[in-house]
């Protein structure tokens, strides 16, 4: 891999809900804008030819990459490693209720019947991982907002995985050479 262009989803049907979703199976797909924003993405990407994409198991980023891709063919590929965050009992519970929770619990604890936050970091880090190991040359991956926020600090050498990007903006492209992203999996490894 030399060239990584990493995306979140388009706004999506619980982002509107304000619901919290980390089962992928339980996904609705774009909204209205989510589909715009995915369209406007595959501008920003058409000037670059894409040898392949790699999307999470989620119809939201799987919906954001094949509209990216506006119609040009390119081979694709499922990382669940890229998942959103393994939320369990506060599936389908309020954005609110998912803050409340994090905000007493430290990073190591696992959400109720979950996965911890430290834990998703070190999944990211596998996916990743074999993103940065792949034999294309230039690949658009289509995920969500917190691995995306995860690698982008790591790979600044921040250590605080939620800053300095918090709010990751949909549909938006961070590119990464081989080395920047070899940078971030290393930190996310040591979560």
């Amino acid at each position: 891999m030399q060239l990584l262009l990493v995306a979140r989803h388009g706004q999506s049907l619980f982002n509107i809900d304000q619901v919290v979703n980390g089962d992928p199976a339980r996904d609705r797909g774009l909204s209205p804008l989510g589909i715009d924003e995915a369209e406007k993405l595959a501008l920003q990407v058409a000037g670059i030819a894409l040898d392949l994409v790699v999307v999470s198991e989620f119809e939201r980023a799987q919906q954001t990459a094949e509209l990216a891709l506006g119609g040009r063919p390119v081979p694709t590929v499922v990382e669940p490693d890229l998942n959103d965050v393994r939320i369990g009992e506060l599936e389908g519970r309020t954005l609110l209720d998912y803050r409340a929770w994090k905000a007493e619990h430290p990073r190591s604890e696992p959400f109720p019947g979950g996965e911890s936050l430290d834990d998703a970091a070190r999944r990211y880090a596998a996916g990743f991982g074999r993103v940065l190991d792949r034999p294309e040359a230039t690949i658009l991956c289509v995920c969500h907002e917190i691995p995306v926020r995860y690698l982008v600090n790591a790979a600044a050498g921040s250590d605080d995985l939620d800053r300095p990007l918090h709010d990751v903006a949909n549909a938006t492209p961070y590119v990464f050479d081989a080395a920047g992203l070899g940078r971030g999996v290393e930190r996310l490894r040591r979560v």
